[in-house]
């Protein structure tokens, strides 16, 4: 019998299942803001509204980077404003080391806490988040499966 996650494992498998959204194959990232142990909304890196996605077309990189995909984060903060929630004070659980960019909007949308289970190259966010007083919780990546009990509950009709 598989124990029963944590809330920071939980979560975190959260943002591992959105990420399978993403639709640039450089890197799938997810992300699940959470207040009060209520998710607000997810994210998932990926191009705007109408354009093509990289992984039908081919990444638009500029500097090494793709500039044609929306990160995790900032699609998060973006559905979180459209359904006028506020995240004043929540945590951000994302699979990836936030970027510069999106740590700047994380911490300025009042994120407080990120957990995470992966690094991100070349990126000032630990220090941005230090100077802004959000902790960082760098936890071990969840395990992959998901353990669930179906009961045949067609031989009880």
């Amino acid at each position: 019998m598989q124990k029963r996650p944590d809330w920071d494992e939980y979560f975190l498998k959260l943002a591992m299942l959105a990420s399978e959204r993403a639709t640039c194959p450089r890197m799938h990232c997810g992300c699940v803001l959470v207040k009060n142990k209520d998710v607000v909304s997810t994210g998932y890196n990926g191009s705007i509204p109408g354009d093509v996605h990289c992984e039908d077309n081919e990444c638009l990189v500029v500097d090494n980077h793709c500039i044609r995909t929306v990160h995790a984060e900032m699609n998060a903060l973006i559905q979180a404003a459209k359904r006028g929630h506020s995240i004043e004070g929540a945590t951000a659980y994302v699979t990836n080391m936030p970027c510069t960019t999106c740590a700047k909007a994380l911490i300025t949308a009042g994120i407080k806490r990120v957990v995470v289970f992966s690094e991100y190259h070349d990126t000032l966010a630990t220090e941005f988040f230090g100077k802004a007083g959000v902790t960082i919780d760098k936890q071990a990546m969840p395990s992959k499966e998901i353990a669930y009990n179906l009961k045949d509950y067609s031989s009880a009709c």
